[in-house]
């Protein structure tokens, strides 16, 4: 672990929500990174006068979403094949889904920052495990 070089990166960039019929309706999102979870990114959108929805996926998922269709689970990112400066985002839960139009490179421009944050592959020297695993059976995970 790198024990005092924490770092952080935060960029704010709106998500273009696709809406039934083809409508489009802008999101504002902020996307933060920070070596202390080397391994995530956060995304808080902004849902209005509901408040916010925070989202937590991995930063390679979003990085291989740049350049091809990745993952299979609630989070899925592909580049969008008509029109590749988009990249989609589909997002899914118990209480719905969304699919979000984004920028790639904003999306790319801001992984790259996380890379010079903390340098993929070296993600586990930025872990503390005894940290992690007191934060995860303080919440009885």
């Amino acid at each position: 672990m790198m024990a005092n070089d924490h770092g952080t990166v935060l960029a704010t960039m709106i998500f273009n929500l696709v809406a039934p019929a083809g409508v489009i309706a802008p999101v504002g999102v902020q996307l933060r990174y920070d070596s202390r979870n080397p391994y995530e990114i956060s995304m808080k959108l902004n849902v209005g006068t509901d408040g916010q929805v925070d989202w937590v996926i991995a930063r390679d998922l979003l990085a291989d979403g740049l350049i091809a269709e990745a993952g299979e689970g609630d989070v899925r990112i592909r580049p969008r094949l008509d029109d590749p400066t988009l990249v989609m985002i589909e997002m899914s839960s118990p209480s719905g889904q969304a699919t979000f139009e984004v920028n790639a490179d904003q999306l790319a421009d801001f992984v790259n920052d996380t890379y010079d944050v903390v340098a993929p592959g070296d993600e586990h020297r930025w872990m503390n495990v005894d940290e992690a695993l007191s934060r995860l059976l303080s919440h009885n995970l």
